[in-house]
């Protein structure tokens, strides 16, 4: 190994060690199980840490037990739409089990579970009667069924408020749709007396979302997985990933149409229709059950007035895709169809999506080729290998296009060194001088970026497909190395974590593709390109450098990501070797055209004597 391949991998060493050493500081949460916050628009999402605010008290409301012989027994209520099954429960009048039935759990071969972490002490859109922070209300309510998706639950309540009894009724109201991943939600009031008594601290109640979204996850295993809080003003998006043990107010502001708790893969959006009722909102990851921390969104209501007061909340439940968001964004279709059966729209719920920015119309054609791929196959690991091997064939031409540029670019030094040297003073000529030479030349310095810059599109893409769309969670390829297709593969469970790097299984896929990295590029210097570099540290460190420090960035990465790298490595490099061999014989036509033509000597003629 030569002094110069030495420095370059030294220096990625040190650039690895470094970077992370800095990535570690700014965000433990990635290299260790407490995942830290991570502010995305920190100067506009102001939050406060209750944790470090000293709590004043909160309300002199307690409920006292009601003058009523009805005696209310604990049960429970399912319904059932073509999208979810839903169990409510009369303690609260909560839900208690939300499960989504075109979507498989296959941790519990059961529909994934989008209202997870359900306890005695915090159940999905429980209401407290007070601020954020006070218990849920645990009483037993009357269950009244209007309609086989319509649900209410109501209960005569009498409190007791500085020193006297208040009554008042309390109700609230499910309707649930076919074809909706939206339930609608009425808390309803009512008085004999106005309700402004229910205060406290300017707050009447405060309402939750699910105390967990599904499903569960490991934080100390996948390092991929988080829990996002998001909120949508009517101008600007607002996201931030959320830590553990936490409660926190969301905005100072309270600058939002609504708010979301958004997991890998499904989203729990609280929209309410009347935003000025709205007090506060606030997030909780506080340690809940088994410690698994909550991920929870809830809203404070600002004090009522009247005798008869009713709230309207519209509740997503459902995945995190623009398909099933964008229904919301518009009451009415194009043709004057409403987009959903709530008619319900100008809400832009498509804020929550993992951003893919203007590489979405890519996404959408390589998960479209990859599904019709898969139809035939039956299995995403080989239809990720079919569709590597399609893009490699569809990309040779430019890549060919690429290396011989590379001959092209070789001739042609000697005249572009001689009109730098000429026109050193005029940039402007130079320039023109260069561009008539390479027009000359049939030669384009874009057509050698476009391969590179394609694959780079595609991994963007890829990496966001097997990230993010649940398709690819628990997809198999090879039994007992490759499970899962959105999380990295493992063939040994290490007994240790691997210090300072948080590692605890052993992946052969990183090291694959590391070893194929490196051998294509040694095929790629063999084959004359890298004499275009313009010094030869920069080629080592392509060479040596990137690699190493791609495999410490991508060795969590999902395993059909790698999959595809790794095969797309393998055929770059049968597909270099025979670009080599070409430019081996274009070199010697090259050769053989500047030396001109033989002249043929033809042997004297023989002399008559």
């Amino acid at each position: 190994m030569d002094k110069n391949t030495i420095i370059a991998i030294a220096l990625s060493t040190l650039v690895i060690i470094g970077s992370t050493f800095i990535m570690q500081k700014r965000n433990p949460g990635r290299f260790a199980p407490a995942q830290a916050p991570v502010e995305t628009e920190a100067a506009e999402n102001e939050v406060t840490d209750l944790n470090e605010t000293p709590v004043s008290e909160l309300s002199s409301t307690m409920f006292v037990e009601n003058e009523t012989s009805e005696t209310v027994e604990e049960q429970t209520i399912t319904i059932n739409t073509n999208k979810a099954e839903i169990v409510l429960s009369n303690k609260g009048g909560d839900i208690i089990s939300y499960k989504l039935k075109d979507y498989l759990d296959k941790d519990t071969n059961e529909g994934v579970q989008i209202s997870d972490s359900i306890n005695d002490k915090n159940r999905t859109c429980a209401v407290s009667f007070g601020n954020s922070d006070m218990p849920v209300s645990n009483e037993l309510m009357n269950v009244e069924m209007i309609d086989d998706k319509t649900i209410l639950f109501k209960k005569n309540v009498t409190v007791k408020k500085n020193g006297q009894l208040k009554t008042f009724t309390f109700g609230k109201k499910y309707s649930f749709k076919d074809d909706e991943n939206v339930f609608k939600l009425d808390l309803m009031f009512h008085g004999d007396e106005d309700l402004s008594w229910m205060n406290s601290d300017g707050v009447a109640y405060s309402l939750r979302s699910a105390p967990q979204i599904g499903p569960h996850f490991n934080a100390k295993q996948n390092r991929y997985e988080n829990r996002q809080m998001i909120s949508y003003n009517g101008k600007k998006m607002k996201r931030q990933i959320l830590g553990q043990n936490d409660f926190k107010r969301w905005n100072k502001q309270n600058d939002f149409m609504w708010l979301s708790i958004a997991g890998k893969y499904f989203t729990e959006i609280m929209i309410p229709t009347n935003i000025s009722t709205i007090n506060a909102g606030f997030y909780s990851t506080l340690i809940e059950k088994d410690n698994y921390a909550n991920a929870q969104a809830i809203m404070e209501r600002k004090t009522m007035s009247g005798t008869d007061i009713a709230d309207t909340y519209y509740m997503y439940f459902g995945p995190r895709d623009e398909k099933s968001l964008a229904r919301y964004n518009v009451a009415k279709k194009d043709n004057g169809d409403m987009s959903n059966a709530w008619g319900i729209g100008g809400y832009r719920l498509t804020e929550v999506l993992q951003s893919s920015g203007w590489l979405k119309w890519l996404e959408r054609a390589l998960q479209f080729c990859l599904e019709w791929i898969q139809k035939v196959v039956k299995n995403w690991g080989v239809a990720i290998i079919v569709l590597t091997i399609l893009l490699k064939a569809v990309m040779f031409p430019l890549s060919k296009k690429q290396s011989m540029g590379t001959l092209v670019m070789q001739d042609m030094q000697p005249k572009i060194q001689a009109i730098q040297e000429k026109y050193k003073n005029d940039q402007q000529k130079l320039q023109a001088e260069t561009a008539k030479i390479y027009k000359e030349a049939g030669y384009s310095p874009l057509s050698g970026c476009l391969p590179m810059v394609f694959q780079f599109l595609v991994l963007f893409a890829m990496y966001n497909l097997f990230n993010y769309k649940f398709e690819f969670r628990g997809a198999m390829f090879i039994p007992h190395w490759i499970e899962d297709l959105s999380s990295g593969d493992s063939v040994w469970n290490m007994p240790f974590t691997v210090p300072f790097l948080g590692w605890d299984q052993l992946r052969l896929l990183p090291i694959i593709y590391t070893v194929t990295q490196l051998f294509y590029g040694k095929i790629t210097q063999y084959g004359g390109q890298a004499q275009t570099q313009q010094n030869g540290m920069n080629m080592k460190f392509m060479m040596y450098g990137m690699p190493i420090i791609f495999f410490f960035l991508f060795y969590n990465a999902p395993s059909g990501l790698l999959i595809y790298w790794t095969i797309s490595n393998l055929f770059q490099m049968i597909q270099q070797i025979v670009i080599n061999k070409m430019m081996a014989a274009k070199k010697a036509e090259m050769a053989a055209k500047k030396a001109g033509p033989v002249q043929k000597t033809l042997p004297p003629k023989n002399k008559r004597k």
